[in-house]
């Protein structure tokens, strides 16, 4: 991986292009399949490189899918585009029956998932990405929560055998790792200790989760951090250890509360007695669609800033 320093801010989806052309520079038999949106997605930045390596379907997602699925057959590393809208949702079917089912070596890695899309309101805000991959045979999940980390995530996809989901995003996130730090599958990353509460976030919610550790100390409460950057699999060994310190936990999301961070923690904590009765509480979206604004407004309306966390938190302490 070449040594660049992580910019300040930036989306995540600005990693697919970067590492794209890093990975085809580096000898990696990789290709792109969009469907109309390159240059959202940001794959343009490989056709620009490479105009044979990227392939724009049209508005025709589900053959986006089939036609990354022949070229995995053909030895490629297929990574495939889109909003998550529709790079997840419409075509399920296609991920489901061709992909997964076959084990095919084909990256998921559609852009401009969760509300943080913002004006395009609730119709391209998708908040139930995180549940149709993870329920999926073969499927691996990873929700990079910056530049840097979205840039890990895509590395780990390529040189992972089999389907693998990148969960990307259109907002420009702070940034919370430099270009060093090392990820892996199945591991989840602890930021900050803490001894009253453990607060595992995901995606764009980390550096939420981050603030709310420091409104916490306004109350004398101090938050365990963890970044679940894997949530297919999970690191459950870390999760466990740290709900065992603190006694109480909290996950944090840019996606329904059901299916996705939340019920995956819920499930590891039933299935281990003696943690089932720890408190738990869910930030995300509670069970119903987006819809238009910025950013920080839409987290603020669908209880997802930091001051949310916090007091979620101070619920479950």
């Amino acid at each position: 991986m070449s040594e660049k320093t992580a910019p300040a801010k930036a989306a995540t989806r600005a990693a697919l292009g970067d590492s794209l052309v890093e990975l085809l520079h580096e000898g990696v038999d990789v290709v792109a399949v969009d469907a109309d949106l390159s240059g959202s997605t940001t794959m343009a930045k490989l056709g620009s490189v490479a105009p044979e390596r990227l392939i724009n379907v049209g508005i025709a997602e589900q053959n986006m899918i089939d036609v990354a699925a022949g070229l995995s057959l053909a030895g490629k590393v297929a990574f495939t585009g889109s909003f998550a809208v529709f790079g997840t949702g419409r075509v399920y079917d296609q991920i489901r029956n061709t992909v997964c089912y076959a084990n095919l070596n084909v990256k998921i890695s559609p852009t401009h998932a969760g509300i943080s899309v913002g004006p395009d309101g609730g119709s391209h805000q998708m908040i139930e990405d995180i549940a149709l991959m993870r329920v999926l045979p073969n499927m691996r999940v990873l929700v990079p929560a910056d530049y840097a980390s979205a840039r890990q995530a895509l590395r780990l996809a390529a040189f992972t055998p089999g389907p693998v989901y990148v969960r990307l995003g259109r907002a420009a996130l702070p940034q919370i790792y430099d270009e060093q730090q090392r990820f892996a599958l199945g591991n989840a990353l602890l930021l900050r200790p803490g001894t009253d509460v453990t607060l595992i976030a995901c995606g764009a919610e980390v550096a939420e989760a981050l603030t709310a550790a420091e409104l916490l100390l306004q109350h004398d409460v101090h938050a365990e951090v963890i970044d679940a950057f894997s949530i297919k699999p999970l690191d459950a060994s870390t999760i466990l250890q740290s709900v065992a310190r603190t006694g109480a936990v909290v996950s944090c999301e840019e996606h329904s509360v059901i299916g996705g961070l939340g019920s995956a923690i819920a499930e590891l904590l039933a299935e281990n007695p003696g943690l089932a009765k720890r408190p738990l509480a869910r930030v995300g979206v509670q069970d119903r669609f987006g819809t238009s604004g910025n950013t920080p407004e839409l987290f603020a309306e669908y209880r997802l800033d930091g001051e949310a966390i916090a007091q979620a938190a101070l619920s479950v302490v």
